[in-house]
């Protein structure tokens, strides 16, 4: 593929900087701890690294809440210690994302508290400010993300500001032209400084109603949704008004006008709506965001049927977009344990890598799924995100995909020389540090290795188109096809043997499993141990 298009098929690895590496052993990850082990990061195979948010930032959502954009929290390091960062990927052959929150920013922002003094101030209308109602209460009946109102009281201004996550995060007003110039402004810094691309955070809530219509109830038995509980308020309602406004479609093709004059530089949007699969059909294509992903995989939906189900889907309606697909990430349950049970093994672990990197699109890994981390149970003193601390017992927040990677089987896991790292190490993730599996063949460490090395030499993996096979449960099945060569993809989503008969129209030859369990043909008919996998070229 054109230098400029490296990212479609690509491995993006994301880095939750708090929790990768500690240098200053303040217990908290930094930008110079990242510095010393992309080496590490580029034995993986992979094709770039997102890093999660390290500007500055009061931390009140852990940098999703950013005070000044175009500066790196102390807590983090420095700018040199980030152009240091970018100098280094490069020079390893890796591309560098970061991440972006155009939405919202936070209240310790200067945009903000110029804005909240009055109503007639230079930045006045920066933020979405809104009267109350005669009886003083909110605008609307919105909700936030994070539990309860939507809607916080400014007594300086006498008016509500919009918030949908927490109230710490005010809503910037994209409907205002001067936002969305110095928003655009701000991407163009980081674009300068010669990032390769940007994970744009919950990017379909830049815009609201400009009429502050209600949203409509939901009932009760639809109250699901993609990253929150029925429990959660949020829940209850159709989010028609408050966020994936037709206003939006313009901004994403502003951006797309501003990347294209950096050769080479990607969007990655993160999409949640009411129907995300929609909603990134109409986000993702030559005119918009090079990439979307959703959090249809970031479900406890684990089966041949609503895998199949959701790929399908997003195939029909991004028929010229390209997917990005995660089934991890540090907003949600990993997906060894929310697929696999507490009790998940290794093997689970490295079929899961292989899944997600065979579906057509590119591919998300969140730090620590190269090595089969599961989640932690972290207990509610030690908690730290305030989504968990809201909705706790039945909701134990994101703490638990968070905790520090493992690098040795220490006392802290090789992540810091502290004593008190900002979350607990896990026992069980100290026996699947890096260390110990480096020095085993079978890891999943190694596996993955070896497996992102494999694909590397499959275009049809990479670029091809994907259709897939009808079979009954366990069996997930498909063909990656691409100039020329077929591929046949299988995968046993159990932990019980099972047999498929391939089609008789298929003539397959299989590949090596490098490090996976695989499966075997006999007379047409493919035996798949418990969550095993099979790849084999067509004739």
């Amino acid at each position: 593929m054109a230098t400029n298009r490296w990212w479609r098929g690509g491995v993006i690895y994301q880095i939750y900087p708090r929790s990768f590496m500690d240098t200053n052993g303040d217990g908290v990850g930094d930008l110079p701890g990242i510095v010393d082990r992309l080496d590490y990061v580029a034995s993986l195979g992979v094709d770039a690294i997102w890093i999660s948010p390290f500007f500055k930032s009061p931390m009140a959502d852990f940098g999703y809440d950013i005070a000044d954009y175009r500066d790196v929290d102390p807590l983090f390091g420095t700018l040199a210690d980030f152009d240091r960062l970018l100098a280094k990927a490069h020079g390893l052959g890796i591309k560098v994302m970061i991440d972006q929150v155009l939405s919202h920013c936070s209240v310790e922002h200067e945009w903000f508290r110029e804005s909240r003094e009055s109503r007639d101030n230079p930045r006045a209308d920066w933020f979405a400010w809104a009267d109350p109602k005669p009886d003083g209460t909110p605008p609307n009946n919105w909700m936030s993300l994070f539990g309860g109102v939507a809607w916080k009281w400014e007594p300086r201004r006498e008016q509500y500001y919009l918030h949908n996550f927490l109230s710490s995060q005010p809503q910037l007003n994209f409907h205002y032209p001067a936002v969305r110039e110095a928003m655009l402004d701000n991407l163009k810094f980081w674009l300068d400084r010669g990032v390769d691309g940007m994970r744009l955070d919950s990017i379909n809530f830049c815009f609201h109603d400009a009429q502050l219509r209600d949203n409509p109830a939901k009932p009760a038995h639809l109250r699901v949704g993609r990253g929150f509980s029925a429990d959660n308020p949020y829940a209850y309602q159709y989010h028609h008004y408050n966020n994936t406004q037709p206003e939006n479609l313009a901004l994403m093709e502003q951006l797309r006008e501003l990347f294209d004059r950096y050769p080479g530089a990607t969007t990655l949007g993160e999409i949640s709506s009411e129907d995300s699969l929609a909603t990134m059909g109409e986000y993702v294509n030559d005119r918009r965001l090079h990439m979307g992903y959703s959090f249809e995989l970031l479900t406890e939906d684990f089966s041949a049927a609503y895998i199949r189900g959701t790929a399908e889907a997003l195939e029909a309606r991004m028929a010229d977009g390209w997917p990005c697909w995660a089934i991890s990430n540090h907003d949600v349950q990993r997906a060894v344990t929310r697929w696999g049970g507490a009790e998940a093994s290794g093997t689970f672990a490295k079929q899961l890598v292989a899944l997600v990197c065979s579906l057509r699109g590119s591919v998300c890994l969140y730090q620590g799924e190269e090595l089969g981390l599961g989640e932690a149970d972290v207990p509610y003193e030690a908690l730290q995100d305030p989504y968990g601390k809201t909705f706790w017992p039945n909701f134990k927040g994101r703490d638990g995909c968070r905790t520090p990677m493992p690098w040795d089987d220490s006392a802290q896991a090789g992540f810091t020389t502290g004593s008190h790292p900002w979350l607990p190490i896990a026992e069980a993730h100290r026996a699947l540090a890096v260390q110990g599996q480096e020095r085993d063949a079978h890891s999943t460490l190694n596996a993955t290795r070896g497996f992102l090395r494999w694909r590397k030499t499959q275009p049809a993996l990479q670029w091809g188109d994907i259709r897939f096979l009808d079979t009954a449960e366990p069996v997930l099945a498909f063909i990656r096809s691409f100039e020329g060569q077929r591929l046949l993809v299988a995968f046993n989503l159990s932990a019980a043997a099972v047999e498929w008969e391939i089609p008789g129209d298929l003539q397959v030859r299989a590949i090596d499993s490098h490090g996976l369990i695989a499966g075997q043909v006999e007379d047409g008919l493919l035996k798949l141990p418990a969550q095993g996998v099979f790849y084999a070229t067509i004739a």
